[in-house]
């Protein structure tokens, strides 16, 4: 009882920072500065993706990534001439460039406008971008809440224990999301941006080889697509190998996801057990049969997490360059 009481006031602590800070976040925070960030933002965004679809999903994990360790502040844009940066840490080395690149050259053709030059964030930046490249990619589309101030530090140390791995149990995962302000049915709808870009064999290896000395197969996993996991992924081959995180409808945002998840499909153990665990069972089963409520609960959940512990006001700075401080 008395943990319990311990979760919740850490919880309780957590909703009153985001509530106080995004409270000055707002739709129509540039209006008056740069009235057309919006649409800099997206042309360079488009034109970036139209040369790399990796350019979603590798933008899209960005963000989460920044947004959960340390809050939503561009930290994880910072580069460190010893390596020691979040960018740096081994769960943040597999981030594609192709998503620091997309915001770098949003930034770069917002600062071109010199009504906008050195006045819109890194931090809002990537939340502008995170927005359209879902969209691009055939989400929904939905406001951004603006007013983001970017972050001056960035650690390797600030990574530990703040990002899901992909063994977590629901326990895990719910523990980890509720500590950033998020729901169960939050962490399940962003689970869905598994719908677009892809893994490495290290990640799930286990689940297909060495699931346990009897049953080297994970008996949550489809066994026909183990199979075809295992002819992707040979037991000793290079790890960096890429595979589609769904392998129906690899590059469009949907709610394919969910219908893997259904069908055993799910890549990680965090992925599958969604479906497998009974408490999270029944969302995974709306999501799968109703794309809409999977797009809106999407929507919620992922502006909610563009308030994670985002600094506003006179906090942090707005970088000239996204990849040092100032």
């Amino acid at each position: 009882m008395e943990s319990s009481s311990f979760v919740w006031l850490s919880l309780l602590i957590v909703l009153t920072s985001i509530t106080s800070s995004s409270a000055q976040l707002s739709r129509g925070f540039y209006n008056k500065t740069c009235p057309n960030v919006e649409e800099l933002v997206r042309s360079a965004v488009a034109h970036k993706f139209q040369q790399t679809f990796v350019t979603a999903p590798a933008t899209l994990r960005l963000f989460f990534h920044d947004c959960f360790v340390r809050g939503c502040d561009a930290s994880v844009l910072l580069a460190s001439p010893n390596a020691e940066a979040e960018k740096d840490h081994p769960d943040d080395i597999t981030l594609a460039g192709d998503g620091f690149d997309t915001v770098v050259k949003a930034k770069a053709a917002v600062d071109r406008d010199p009504q906008c030059q050195n006045k819109v964030s890194c931090a809002d930046i990537l939340a502008l971008a995170t927005r359209d490249v879902i969209n691009l990619a055939g989400g929904q589309f939905y406001n951004v809440e603006l007013g983001r101030r970017d972050g001056r530090i960035s650690t390797k140390a600030s990574v530990q224990r703040h990002l899901p791995h992909p063994e977590f149990n629901l326990d895990q995962l719910n523990s980890m999301f509720s500590s950033n302000g998020l729901s169960q049915t939050d962490m399940i709808a962003l689970s869905g941006a598994h719908t677009i870009g892809f893994s490495h064999c290290n990640r799930f290896s286990t689940r297909i080889y060495n699931f346990s000395p009897r049953n080297r197969i994970d008996p949550t996993l489809n066994l026909q697509y183990a199979l075809q996991l295992r002819q992707m992924c040979p037991l000793k081959v290079d790890p960096r190998i890429a595979i589609n995180m769904d392998p129906v409808t690899p590059q469009k945002f949907d709610n394919q996801y969910f219908k893997n998840v259904v069908q055993g499909r799910g890549l990680f153990t965090s992925d599958q057990v969604l479906f497998t665990d009974a408490r999270s069972k029944a969302t995974v089963n709306l999501f799968a049969s109703n794309e809409g409520a999977f797009q809106s609960a999407f929507i919620a959940a992922i502006t909610k997490l563009g308030r994670v512990g985002v600094k506003t006001g006179n906090q942090g700075e707005i970088r000239i360059d996204c990849t040092r401080p100032n």
